[in-house]
């Protein structure tokens, strides 16, 4: 017999999963915008004058993070007057990734049509005016430079080149402590368990009762752990709420020792709106770079091929960000699980009680939301409240559908 208990209408449920900063996101991007459309104007008119194919291709992809950006500031406008529609069955959180992938699209095609007219230019050169150009390339960087630096206020983005990692920097999770028991190993760990303190002492065995822990955020909430022996290492009973970034009185014996930890960013808190419009003005800021080297070694050395080349690698490294844009936000839109290790985190949560999940989708709602539907197989009588609030150790489960199923 199962019975399924979904997420019903009651006082303080929503479905608002945009970001906590998406109003300041949005008005930084609509200041932006005003800067880029000035600069686009004069590169665009600038390398037609001055016959440099490298600059009309700086000027053409600014015009495309210009356009990504006003494309990015509307999903922001959008998603923010309709987050409380609800036509919008998980809100709209997911617009931001929608814009996301149609900006890496364009970026994409813009690509091919600068590598086009850069080779064509290697293949038919013309005469350029460097004196004009390289100053007016210059100008372009340092816009682009104040672009990034203006949508980066007040927040902390990750910028890189597609490469993501799955899993924490366990490392970093990892304490060590010079004690009078020896060298104590304090470590928040979370492999395929609900996430604990672990608790060795190297070349030797603890006593359950020789650690305490007790834990205070920054919101002043405090949490005592006792500890269970699991022959080589001590565990703490109790499971350790995210985010784990607080500081920990670690109790050993008379000894009293203090630790901070620090949460891991994970990269479904990720703004991909806000993130494919810095990636616009961080790609444009490269291709402006090259321009710059090109127009310089073309002027002093006479290697007119440098200016038509840089504008090929332009075309590559702008393919390459529009990768990486389109298959993470892709995998967003396509509902793919963005975090693994907090799948097998609740499953593990979920058994540690005694029951078992026997099937579980985890998707992203939005930056920093994620959306959970597990079905559950108990002997007990427990119901959906029983699993909601074990499930508040994960504080990304913005919306949880639980099916119970009685064996």
């Amino acid at each position: 017999m199962s019975e399924l208990i979904a997420e019903h209408p009651r006082p303080g449920h929503h479905h608002n999963f945009l970001s906590a900063v998406h109003e300041a996101s949005e008005r930084r991007t609509w200041a932006v915008i005003w800067l880029c459309g000035a600069m686009m104007v004069g590169e665009i008119v600038g390398g037609l004058l001055f016959g440099s194919i490298a600059l009309v291709a700086d000027g053409l992809h600014m015009s495309t993070h210009a356009g990504a950006l006003v494309l990015a500031a509307l999903a922001y406008t959008y998603a923010r007057r309709h987050a409380a529609d609800p036509r919008f069955s998980f809100g709209t959180g997911k617009l931001g990734d929608l814009a996301g992938y149609t900006s890496a699209i364009i970026l994409a095609m813009i690509s091919l049509l600068i590598g086009y007219e850069a080779v064509k230019r290697l293949l038919h050169p013309v005469a350029i005016h460097f004196r004009e150009a390289i100053p007016l390339a210059a100008l372009g960087l340092a816009v682009n430079v104040a672009s990034a630096w203006l949508l980066s206020a007040g927040g902390h983005h990750h910028h890189g080149h597609g490469h993501e990692h799955d899993e924490h920097d366990t490392d970093a999770e990892v304490r060590e402590l010079a004690t009078s028991l020896g060298l104590l190993r304090v470590e928040v760990f979370e492999d395929d368990v609900p996430p604990c303190f672990r608790v060795a002492v190297q070349d030797g065995r603890l006593d359950a009762g020789a650690v305490t822990i007790e834990t205070v955020r920054a919101d002043g909430v405090r949490q005592t752990f006792e500890f269970e022996d699991h022959g080589e290492f001590l565990q703490s009973s109790d499971i350790i709420p995210e985010p784990h970034e607080f500081t920990a009185t670690v109790q050993v014996g008379e000894e009293t020792h203090v630790l901070a930890f620090a949460e891991h960013d994970h990269h479904h808190h990720r703004d991909n709106n806000l993130r494919a419009a810095v990636v616009h003005v961080l790609a444009d800021a490269a291709v402006s770079v090259l321009v710059i080297a090109g127009l310089v070694l073309a002027r002093f050395f006479g290697w007119t091929w440098m200016d038509p080349l840089a504008g090929i690698v332009g075309a590559f490294v702008i393919a390459s960000w529009s990768y990486g844009l389109i298959r993470d936000t892709g995998s967003i839109l396509l509902d793919m699980n963005p975090d693994k290790k907090l799948t097998r985190q609740v499953q593990a949560l979920v058994r540690a009680s005694g029951d078992e999940v026997t099937d579980l989708h985890v998707w992203r709602l939005g930056p920093g939301h994620l959306g959970a539907i597990l079905s559950v197989l108990t002997r007990s009588d427990r119901r959906e409240d029983f699993y909601r609030a074990k499930l508040k150790a994960f504080p990304a489960l913005s919306h949880i559908t639980v099916e119970i199923v009685r064996r």
